[in-house]
């Protein structure tokens, strides 16, 4: 494990050039009939995905073309994203879509949040949708089968009536304190702040997907994929993946729809919910918008950090302290993590050319907000492949200004005063922060 760094301020320069900002939005929109009222239950049969195993040998670089197999990151050695597995560097996006970007994928899957549930059998939406005042609710029973049985989850719907909400977060809610109620507020979870500014806010109960306990967390959807009575493969996902598996699976519903705008969906997630956002707007290229809020280590902090000189949270304490959160294949690293074929920059990166949102907090020396900076500002040069690496940070290294919003045409970053949570300040942040707009095509 590298040794801890002090901060220290840093100068990023801009970008000489940028190249005209074509921005390739990749989201699945689907133009299917959306479900009003009290809905029969409609089926959706879908074919179980092939699972990606472990990365072949490193071929011999290919002469002339070969990129370093490492790039500094304040002084510390890290994966170079843009470096093949053959050696070759990365230098656009057709190289990066068509095979870095699966190259990671399958790293990522390896050794660190596991292979992916696959998708159900059988799949089916019963929603009700009642309007209450000025917001329509609905509650969406999702219903999954799988080789080992049935189960199901609920989404909630909150839309704003009479008109196409400028956006939709969905969220990925450990802490289950989300009502029926379209008239709750919460720092946390403020639904009608959220609805009143014309957006749409969607959640999903992580407890119902893969309880956050180490004894019953197979118990919802992974047994319905894996016997019960048998042990989970090394490299199988436990339950951060199990709630990323699950937003895709929200995110199947909400693409059917009608009363919203499949392209502009975001993610989101606080803490360990963040990991889980990450890994899954990583995954699925049909969340317009990525936000991690306060997510520290396995989310958007830099695991090569260690403890960042801060006591944060590293990859052995967090394998340690929740080992039902990710395979065994990564709890091998806790104490070796420069031996980690990958980084939580490149786990950024997996997310353009879209929107990725990092929230840290400055008194939140857990999640080390400077290993979070470090991994944000990385990612960039994934994104100035499409000609989107401004990070809107210009030149301000670390610490950046705190309680204010930095945003680039496609990465929005900001460090909120104050210690771990997802706050009013924080919310007022993505509400006004136009996430869910595309650069315009050059």
């Amino acid at each position: 494990m590298s040794a801890p760094l002090s901060p220290r301020t840093r100068s990023r320069a801009l970008q000489s050039a940028r190249r005209a900002a074509t921005s390739l939005v990749v989201v699945g929109a689907v133009a299917a009939a959306g479900l009003v009222g009290t809905a029969a239950p409609s089926s959706v049969p879908v074919a179980p995905a092939a699972s990606q195993g472990p990365l072949n040998d490193v071929p011999e670089p290919v002469a002339g073309l070969a990129a370093a197999a490492t790039v500094t990151i304040d002084g510390t050695q890290y994966p170079n994203p843009l470096r093949l597995t053959d050696g070759t560097g990365v230098t656009t996006v057709q190289q990066w879509e068509g095979t870095r970007r699966a190259e990671l994928l399958a790293a990522f899957r390896e050794n660190v949040y596991g292979q992916p549930l696959p998708r159900p059998t059988r799949q089916t939406f019963d929603v009700q949708s009642t309007r209450v005042g000025d917001v329509v609710r609905k509650k969406v029973t999702i219903g999954i089968t799988g080789p080992e049985g049935t189960g199901s989850f609920t989404l909630r719907l909150f839309v704003p009536a009479g008109a196409t909400p400028r956006g939709t977060f969905l969220m990925i809610d450990h802490r289950g304190s989300v009502t029926d109620d379209p008239g709750q507020s919460s720092d946390y979870a403020p639904v009608s702040t959220i609805t009143k500014a014309g957006y749409a806010f969607a959640q999903i109960d992580a407890e119902q997907i893969a309880p956050d306990d180490g004894g019953s967390y197979r118990s919802k959807m992974i047994n319905l994929f894996h016997p019960s009575g048998e042990d989970l493969p090394d490299d199988a996902g436990r339950a951060i993946a199990a709630w990323a598996w699950g937003a895709s699976r929200a995110m199947d519903y909400l693409q059917t729809d009608r009363d919203i705008d499949p392209t502009k969906i975001a993610v989101i997630g606080h803490s360990r919910s963040g990991k889980a956002a990450l890994w899954a707007g990583a995954q699925d290229t049909r969340f317009a918008a990525v936000i991690s809020n306060n997510s520290g280590s396995t989310g958007a902090k830099l695991a090569r950090r260690g403890d960042g000189g801060v006591g944060a949270e590293t990859v052995s304490r967090v394998n340690s302290s929740f080992p039902y959160w990710f395979p065994k294949t990564y709890q091998a690293y806790g104490d070796k993590v420069d031996e980690l074929p990958v980084d939580q920059h490149e786990l950024m990166g997996l997310v353009a050319p879209r929107r990725l949102v990092v929230a840290s907090a400055s008194e939140d020396s857990n999640a080390d907000p400077e290993g979070e900076f470090l991994a944000y500002t990385a990612a960039a040069k994934i994104y100035d492949l499409y000609g989107l690496g401004d990070d809107g940070l210009g030149t301000t290294g670390w610490k950046p200004t705190a309680d204010r919003a930095f945003a680039g045409p496609a990465m929005s970053y900001h460090l909120r005063s104050g210690g771990h949570g997802l706050k009013a300040a924080d919310w007022k942040i993505y509400l006004d922060g136009d996430m869910f707009s595309r650069p315009a095509k050059g």
